[in-house]
């Protein structure tokens, strides 16, 4: 079984390439975050059309996340229960769903914004939440997995200059706290392999030609329970689908179970 989750930064934007790319990586699941549309804009009968259906949580604007499955979609929950909203509002950023032997989270982290920025202390909020919220999956006894943008690097090794990162989100001792805690609730960090160069990144910037240099963070994880890191046979980040005109600033990450 083949699960990847990528950041696709707007379906619309991306669509050619997603349809091209699950057709070509065989993919059976597939957990996409910052979708960038309505749910009725979202192309479910495009997605149908290559066999896969869609569990979508999304309002537009800049977030948006779905599970695009093959292999069926079943128990499907919407949000993060007990998570908190920003300024009044619930923002779409995590939905759950059943996907044949295996069930899965697609996570869209709060970015945080900057560290005194009222958006950084919400995001430590919500890791909260989601860390009680997944703490009896990540306990049983059937594959189980949290894949998305998480929005830290669990490490200085995630990133390309831990220097640059001084004083910014990210790279905080609190945040990195947050996954230390969600690991804590019994999930291990399934760390990919590169394609390229010595370390795994999953986010290139656009600007100051980032990925030609490979200015990269590793902030696209899998954290899966034991049932899952278990049969795990290979895991890889697909540099391929960063490059060319059109495409995201983040690279799918690519797991293969044996279940």
């Amino acid at each position: 079984m083949r699960i990847a989750t990528w950041n696709v930064n707007s379906i619309t934007a991306r669509l050619p390439r997603l349809l091209a790319w699950l057709e070509s990586s065989g993919t059976d699941v597939l957990c996409l975050q910052e979708a960038k549309v309505a749910e009725d804009k979202f192309p479910f009968d495009q997605l149908r059309d290559l066999g896969y259906e869609a569990a979508v949580h999304a309002t537009g604007r800049w977030n948006g996340v779905a599970v695009l499955s093959r292999v069926g979609v079943e128990d499907v929950v919407k949000g993060l229960p007990g998570g908190p909203g920003y300024e009044g509002a619930e923002e779409p950023r995590a939905i759950s769903a059943t996907c044949g032997p295996v069930r899965v989270w697609s996570v869209y982290v709060p970015n945080g914004r900057e560290v005194d920025h009222p958006h950084y202390a919400y995001k430590l909020r919500w890791f909260e939440a989601l860390k009680e919220a997944v703490a009896d999956d990540a306990g049983g006894s059937r594959p189980f997995a949290v894949l998305g943008d998480y929005n830290v690097a669990p490490t200085d090794d995630d990133v390309y200059d831990r220097a640059v990162f001084e004083g910014s989100t990210h790279v905080t001792p609190a945040e990195r706290a947050a996954l230390a805690a969600l690991r804590e609730a019994g999930l291990a960090d399934v760390v990919p392999r590169p394609l390229k160069y010595d370390h795994p990144f999953t986010y290139w910037d656009y600007r100051q030609l980032c990925f030609p240099k490979n200015r990269g963070m590793r902030i696209d994880l899998v954290y899966g329970n034991e049932p899952f890191a278990k049969a795990v046979t290979d895991a890889y980040v697909d540099r391929e689908e960063r490059k060319g005109k059109g495409a995201s600033d983040h690279a799918p990450v690519v797991v293969d179970l044996d279940v």
